[in-house]
């Protein structure tokens, strides 16, 4: 790559509980609603980080999630989903997000050249399957103070130790503590 080239920036910005886990064993992320409608003034820099990106990737999991929410809450942003199940979008849902369920590497070079600069991944099942593919450039976690005992894990099987250097951490009065990271 050539000084003027930019590499593409994958990011993963999410929260888990202090034990490791983003959902309950049944995915539901209740504790986390929660804890957020009690102090909701404070965005823990995710509009920040939100406001960087040009692209969203997505399981069909959370896309699940996502579409019970009264309010599509991805307006004027690129939405993928990943899935090998479904075949088409709801009808309700055309115009909100696109289908994708071939190589993760084949999607972000087509987003690349799309001219996307910065993708955002969510979903745990997503999450790990870009670390384990080396996609990943960066992971910010917000940690909530709560312990659930079992659920989701952040974090799954991975194929090697992988490296991070930490960037920042952030504590806030509520407890909550981000932590940024490159890979």
């Amino acid at each position: 790559m050539n000084q003027n080239e930019k590499a593409m920036k994958v990011s993963v910005f999410i929260a888990t509980s202090l034990d490791g886990f983003i959902a309950r064993t049944n995915g539901s992320i209740d504790w986390l609603i929660a804890v957020d409608e009690q102090d909701s003034s404070e965005d823990y820099g995710y509009q920040e980080f939100y406001d960087s990106i040009d692209c969203l990737i997505m399981g069909r999991n959370s896309m699940e999630k996502i579409i019970d929410f009264p309010e599509w809450p991805y307006e004027n942003k690129r939405v993928v989903v990943l899935s090998s199940t479904l075949v088409e979008v709801p009808a309700q849902h055309v115009d909100k997000f696109e289908l994708y369920s071939g190589s993760l590497t084949e999607l972000v070079k087509q987003l690349e050249i799309d001219g996307c600069e910065s993708l955002y991944i969510d979903g745990g099942k997503t999450i790990q399957s870009f670390i384990n593919n080396g996609l990943v450039t960066d992971i910010t976690i917000t940690t909530i103070p709560v312990l659930l005992g079992e659920g989701l894990p952040l974090f799954g099987k991975i194929r090697q130790d992988i490296k991070l250097t930490h960037i920042e951490t952030k504590s806030y009065p509520n407890g909550f503590v981000t932590s940024t990271y490159e890979i």
